[in-house]
């Protein structure tokens, strides 16, 4: 029994590391309002974020607007409320595929035979010269603005970076002599990719990919304000951010409101995944002081076989 409870609180003292982390902390809380708000936002939003009322148009905040009102009269909170269903949705989206394509491409390109694993390396090295926006613009091109383009683009795109930078970490750790024993005791490679290839890369997986869904939020804005992203009917705080632009000069805060929203769920989504290589990184030591927790390399040998 109490094996299990040790085993236990080491399998989830990653966490305790994590919260004990200011950048941690602050992630962790920016992206879990996101969260919540977007689910709240399913069944609930101040008012109707599609109700137009003309004679309310540019309220300044207070009540029962608190962040004011727009020029058509729509209510700037529940419009953000909204939009963040819109940012959960394409993140999270673009996070799974980017998740699939990297990791299998990272796959190819470390385990298997050497002139497919050079044929895997040109392929993403080509497709990694192709910006993300750009690759989106072209799919919208042909396929139309709308969130699964976003979502699609942005997953490929980020899914070739993951691949690009996962592969030789894959390669390196292919050669260690854990990797070695599990395939002498038996252990297919796909086996060797769960149990101790994958875990030993995951710091620099999940840094890659919390950057990339970070990127997600910021493409969708921006794809949106051009014009390439959401529909018009669709919440979404890029297209709020590109109709108040145009006022900016008249009525300056409106603008302030999902700007913020952008700014700092970005910037909670790139800190949470710094925090996470720091609390989950096997090769460091972890210390008590969050500000300064102290580095250096321990011993990490994982399982041969379960």
């Amino acid at each position: 029994m109490d094996s299990r409870r040790t085993a236990r609180r080491r399998r989830w003292a990653w966490l305790r590391r994590l919260w004990n982390l200011s950048t941690g902390r602050f992630g962790l809380i920016v992206v879990a309002v996101v969260a919540i708000t977007a689910l709240i936002a399913r069944w609930w939003t101040p008012f109707d974020p599609r109700q137009v009322e003309i004679a309310n148009r540019w309220a300044l905040p207070g009540w029962p607007n608190l962040l004011g009102t727009d020029g058509t009269g729509r209510d700037i909170l529940s419009l953000l409320i909204a939009g963040s269903r819109t940012t959960v949705v394409v993140a999270v989206g673009a996070g799974a595929i980017a998740t699939v394509i990297g990791v299998a491409l990272a796959a190819l390109g470390a385990l298997t035979a050497r002139v497919l694993r050079e044929s895997v390396a040109v392929i993403v090295d080509i497709l990694i010269a192709f910006p993300v926006l750009i690759i989106a613009m072209m799919i919208s091109a042909v396929w139309g603005g709308s969130l699964a383009v976003v979502i699609w683009s942005v997953g490929i795109g980020f899914g070739v970076n993951i691949a690009r930078v996962t592969r030789p970490e894959l390669r390196r750790v292919l050669h260690s002599d854990f990797v070695l024993a599990g395939r002498a005791c038996g252990l297919s490679p796909l086996q060797n990719l769960r149990r101790h290839l994958m875990p030993n890369v995951a710091p620099v997986f999940i840094v890659q990919l919390s950057w990339g869904m970070a990127v997600a939020v910021l493409a969708e804005a921006g794809l949106s304000y051009l014009g390439f992203g959401a529909p018009v009917t669709e919440p979404s705080w890029g297209l709020l951010l590109a109709e108040l632009q145009q006022y900016i000069t008249v009525y300056p805060l409106s603008v302030l409101w999902p700007g913020l929203a952008i700014t700092f769920t970005v910037l909670g989504l790139n800190l949470l995944g710094d925090a996470l290589r720091e609390a989950t990184d096997p090769t460091l030591s972890h210390g008590r002081d969050p500000l300064h927790p102290p580095r250096g390399a321990i011993r990490h040998v994982p399982e041969v076989v379960a």
